[in-house]
């Protein structure tokens, strides 16, 4: 059977947060009984944008993440709810039963992605719907994809074999995949959120003054051996990306023109920003 599935780009994300005062607009004060009853005006966020920050001033980028449900097909919410609190639709939606769920507060905390908020005021645990109420009425697409100025939320209604090929050939992810609940949202890009980087800029000096080394050679080394290389840019920077966090010591190689190899020991634990490399005259190999 063809199932809903997400796909968020963090690359594509701006935090506008359209998508978070979309699922607003479709939800507070409204009910839409037997999918849901009115979100908390306050404090709920179905559509949860967090955020990080990477590197050192001046080399610094911000990621944003929309956090929904991830309609996993192994919930633990539905494995801690009473009998008929949390159920699973056919078509991959996973969803709180406004009435069955009344007073069941422990949901809340079941969610080992956050995404499950307790409504004080109707005595029930709530969560993003994927917008149910409309898909059944012939939407395409829940609110907050259809408010996404950039193209950062896709919806696709694929079966097994579509989705894995989309999930192949896109290089899909989903979040926290110890959890081992088979979300039906999948993130591209999302290295920028949960890996790190070193990056630097190379530069020359040359009668007096220091000037962009475009095209230097920079290797990246791990435990003695090459793992990457690039040149630099036309400003003599260079960035190694979607490296693991605390991943311990790296050697920066850095080769130019006639310039003596020059190397720097770097110990990972964030993303780094090495700074200028600056390649002296005194550097230079003598001519034979």
């Amino acid at each position: 059977m063809r199932k809903w599935n997400l796909i968020i780009d963090i690359a594509r994300c701006e935090d506008c947060n359209n998508c978070f005062l979309s699922c607003k607009d479709e939800f507070v004060d409204n009910d839409f009984l037997p999918y849901s009853v009115s979100q908390s005006k306050h404090g709920h966020r179905w559509m949860n944008i967090m955020r990080k920050e990477r590197g050192q001033c001046p080399v610094i980028d911000v990621a944003y993440r929309p956090t929904p449900c991830m309609h996993c097909d192994e919930p633990s919410c539905m494995k801690e709810a009473k009998v008929g609190g949390v159920y699973k639709r056919d078509d991959g939606i996973t969803m709180i039963d406004p009435e069955e769920a009344k007073g069941q507060q422990e949901l809340v905390d079941a969610c080992p992605y956050g995404a499950i908020w307790w409504n004080e005021e109707k005595n029930v645990s709530q969560k993003c719907t994927f917008c149910a109420h409309l898909l059944d009425g012939g939407w395409k697409e829940p609110r907050c994809v259809q408010a996404c100025p950039t193209g950062a939320l896709k919806v696709m209604r694929a079966n097994e074999n579509e989705i894995h090929g989309i999930i192949d050939s896109e290089g899909l992810e989903v979040l926290s995949p110890e959890f081992q609940t088979s979300p039906r949202v999948y993130y591209k890009n999302l290295y920028r959120f949960d890996r790190c980087f070193i990056a630097g800029s190379v530069a020359i000096e040359l009668d007096g003054r220091e000037e962009c080394a475009e095209g230097a050679r920079v290797a990246l080394l791990k435990d003695s051996k090459t793992i990457d290389e690039q040149m630099t840019d036309n400003y003599g920077d260079f960035k190694f990306d979607k490296l693991e966090e605390d991943s311990g010591s790296y050697r920066l190689e850095i080769t130019w023109a006639a310039y003596e190899k020059k190397t720097l020991e770097l110990d990972l634990k964030r993303s780094i920003y090495a700074g200028t490399l600056l390649l002296r005259s005194s550097d230079k190999v003598p001519c034979p």
